[in-house]
């Protein structure tokens, strides 16, 4: 992972899932897995053929790197073009990196065809990263913020009105102590705004930037 002042916001998924549809009598199982590494993807897609022996297939893709790097695919024995090529489609739609989708099947007799198999396989994909969770890696500060109890409503309603604010914790005592996470870009404007609240500078204490994640948008 890129670290530093250096790395530019991606997105990838928060951890691994699981989920089946059956589509025709075959049963579909999308499996998706965040890899940071091309031997990491290798080395889910051989832990999911293993527990999938008996499948007539295990479809991949996977994508690496934040720049998209290194990028395979396969139909494992399924009509070219109509497996691989769509997971990696439902990845790349989504801007997704650093991991891998195994989409297996279990086939039940009743043919789907190309474009039946290419849905069918879109689906199970899709399934799985939506499961898992889109998020999007960036460089944030974490604020912790020191507030009289006579600015807090105002502030509050600020914050969870701003989409680019995250807060983390809230702690109520002789004043408020409130924990947000923002990206790096969005700082100054954050601290701009609190400023204009409050009528003063802000008594708070801000991290040094570091690599995490905040949700992101659905799957497409």
């Amino acid at each position: 992972m890129q670290t530093g002042n250096a790395i530019k916001p991606y997105k990838t998924i928060l951890n691994f899932s699981e989920e089946e549809i059956i589509i025709k009598k075959s049963r579909f199982i999308g499996h998706a897995m965040p890899c940071e590494t091309e031997e990491a993807a290798k080395d889910f897609i051989e832990k999911i053929q293993k527990k999938h022996a008996q499948a007539s297939h295990n479809c991949y893709a996977y994508i690496i790197g934040a720049n998209a790097g290194i990028m395979r695919y396969s139909d494992d024995g399924e009509p070219q073009g109509t497996a691989g090529i769509p997971i990696m489609n439902v990845l790349q739609n989504n801007e997704l990196v650093n991991l891998c989708v195994v989409v297996t099947r279990y086939f039940g007799g009743v043919l789907l065809g190309a474009g039946g198999l290419v849905r069918a396989y879109t689906k199970g994909c899709s399934l799985a990263i939506t499961a898992s969770q889109i998020i999007t890696m960036q460089l944030c500060r974490r604020i912790m913020f020191d507030f009289p109890y006579s600015v807090w409503d105002k502030v509050k309603y600020s914050f969870e009105q701003d989409s680019r604010i995250d807060i983390e914790k809230e702690e109520y005592g002789a004043s408020v102590v409130t924990e947000i996470l923002i990206g790096e870009d969005d700082l100054e404007e954050v601290l701009h705004s609190v400023r204009n609240i409050i009528n003063n500078e802000p008594d708070c204490i801000i991290s040094d930037p570091f690599v995490y994640y905040r949700a992101s948008s659905p799957i497409a």
